[in-house]
């Protein structure tokens, strides 16, 4: 009978390990910003992120890769989730 309940705990573990992990990242959604908060995460964008480094060029990456940026970079920019979707937003407006 210890063997059997052995048995089953180890597959149970061995189930919930291979189940894909909860990610925290946000995606920004479609662009719902208006032309003004769009030009608030233009100023958002050169205030904020050049505070600590060199602007990067918004036609550099794809708009996946923009997300993957915007997540790690916002929390270190303290920028609300607000402010977040605006900066994304102008980012993604300048390679149209």
């Amino acid at each position: 009978m210890k063997k059997i309940i052995a048995a089953a705990s180890f597959a149970a573990v061995l189930l919930a390990s291979c189940t894909p992990k909860a990610s925290t990242a946000t995606t920004p959604v479609a662009s719902t910003s208006t032309a003004e908060e769009i030009a608030q995460g233009k100023t958002i964008f050169e205030n904020s992120c050049g505070r600590c480094h060199k602007l990067p060029d918004p036609t550099s990456h794809t708009s996946v890769q923009w997300v993957g940026i915007m997540n790690r970079m916002a929390p270190k920019a303290k920028l609300s989730d607000e402010q977040h979707q605006w900066v994304y937003d102008y980012i993604v407006s300048v390679k149209k």
